[in-house]
């Protein structure tokens, strides 16, 4: 191999590790959780260090926080850059022009943030209150770890225009409540609502539904307005809110559906069906949870039904050696087909949400949809008599040929 071959293998390997490894990717997972926990520790020392008897207790444990994770972070920030070269969206870009591409991204922003004020501060004077608080900016680089919290900066991200809609309607109403109040009530109280831009104190946290009690109405049509105002309070609450649970509510369910949609066109069974009779096969999927160590499948029994991995590992044990699945795997197609006996042991290795397709409402299906049945007979016809591991059981090489294998050490 040479030196330009190996310097693209490791850079792909370091984006693998920092960004999107393979499914079981130990490394991956190792370090990703390594920054998550120094992230964490950082958040604490951050807390910590605002108390001055502590600062000054343990000043030098949190200098050596702030180095590890200074040191750590820049690590990671040069990594980044360097492998982002690798980022599918930015592989058909010039080298600089993909680095400059994340560089510019939200994630690439906060990485540097999360870095470059403490460089600065290190090379020129400043405020080291200020760096302190800097430091919380950190926090926003979980984002990076958490599906939870991309998916709802996505989902704010796609409702901008409608966020941005009810932050126009709240100051309009912040100016009407005001000018209103403020006419109701610039003679009784000038102090507090001699002039518009006094009394939008009281609209906003009237509107915010705070309402601290500082400035309050005395004249009956003062009350009368803070008593409309109060009402749309609640609707000015109601409206963002709203919009986001609905938004994430929609991410979460397309996300769910794209990853189901995959791992069902994956099987063999299933590949040349359209989509819309995938989309039938998918409503016919129902959940199921799995403890560690919960058999899911005893070798030997009669198999009614087909399984996807959606979230966890199972083991399958094989008369010669154990297989093991992750998320997208599958397992037991052919007991959708005919009534096969159980090939193998299946075992939850750790809490497991699987994917259930069984096998009497599949025949339902065909039987209702004869152009499905003959695609599946078709694909049946074509791989059934020469890829059945078991030739009676119900595992196909496909479920396994992609598995890490763990010899049987029993």
């Amino acid at each position: 191999m040479s030196p330009r071959d190996r310097r693209s293998a490791l850079r792909r390997r370091c984006y693998e590790i920092l960004e999107q490894g393979p499914v079981g990717d130990r490394t991956s997972m190792l370090v990703d959780r390594l920054l998550v926990l120094l992230i964490l520790v950082n958040l604490v020392a951050v807390a910590l260090e605002s108390i001055p008897e502590l600062a000054a207790r343990y000043g030098r444990w949190f200098d050596a926080v702030e180095l590890v994770s200074l040191v750590a972070f820049s690590l990671e920030y040069g990594l980044r850059v360097w492998s982002a070269v690798e980022h599918r969206p930015y592989r058909h870009h010039a080298p600089w022009r993909a680095r400059w591409s994340y560089i510019k991204s939200a994630a690439g922003i906060v990485d540097l943030l999360a870095v470059l004020p403490f460089w600065l501060a290190l090379m020129f004077p400043a405020d080291l209150r200020a760096i302190l608080v800097v430091r919380a900016i950190r926090f926003l680089k979980i984002a990076r770890y958490s599906p939870a919290m991309r998916s709802l900066l996505e989902v704010i991200y796609r409702e901008r225009r409608a966020l941005f809609g009810c932050v126009v309607i709240l100051l309009g109403t912040t100016f009407i409540a005001a000018s209103l109040m403020h006419l109701a009530e610039a003679r009784a109280q000038p102090d507090k609502f001699g002039t518009i831009p006094d009394s939008m104190w009281w609209a906003i946290v009237t509107l915010g539904t705070i309402g601290y009690g500082d400035v309050v109405p005395v004249t009956l049509i003062g009350k009368l307005i803070a008593s409309v105002t109060i009402f749309l309070g609640l609707i000015m609450v109601a409206l963002p809110v709203g919009i986001i649970a609905s938004g994430f509510a929609e991410e979460i369910h397309r996300r769910d559906f794209v990853v189901t949609w995959g791992m069902v066109a994956r099987v063999p069974l299933f590949a040349e069906l359209d989509a819309s009779e995938i989309g039938d096969i998918m409503r016919l999927l129902r959940a199921q949870q799995v403890e560690p160590g919960g058999l899911i499948a005893r070798r030997g029994d009669v198999a009614d039904s087909m399984y996807f991995v959606a979230e966890g590992e199972v083991e399958i044990e094989l008369p010669h050696e154990r297989v093991r699945l992750g998320v997208g795997h599958f397992f037991g197609e052919i007991a959708v087909l005919r009534r096969a006996r159980r090939s193998a042991n299946v075992t939850a290795v750790s809490r497991t949400s699987l994917l259930v397709l069984d096998a009497h409402e599949f025949h339902a299906l065909m039987d209702r949809d004869p152009r499905l049945s003959k695609r599946v007979h078709d694909v049946v016809r074509s791989r059934l008599g020469r890829e059945i591991v078991s030739p009676h059981g119900d595992i196909v090489t496909e479920e396994v040929e992609d598995s890490d294998v763990m010899k049987d050490r029993e």
